[in-house]
């Protein structure tokens, strides 16, 4: 079974990249305005052998951490590299 053949699920997108040269992929179109990523985005890469690799948003990541700690104050990516 192809996965083009399969049909779409609300909130869901698969597809496939290849790495370039650098080792570089392209987001698809469709991943990128589903999770709302622009150009300039700052993206976390979280990689593990086991599970393999995830790709997030930086402020998703900053909320994420600061829902988990909320007495410690994360600054938001932009504002830790000035």
């Amino acid at each position: 079974m192809d996965i083009a053949d399969l049909p779409p699920s609300p909130n869901k997108f698969a597809g496939t990249v290849k790495v370039g040269e650098k080792g570089q992929i392209v987001i698809p179109k469709g991943a990128r305005d589903l999770f709302g990523i622009k150009p300039g985005d700052t993206m976390l890469l979280l990689a593990d052998v086991e599970q393999g690799i995830a790709i997030l948003r930086q402020d998703l990541f900053d909320k994420f951490v600061q829902d988990a700690m909320p007495s410690r104050r994360v600054p938001p990516f932009d504002e830790a590299q000035a």
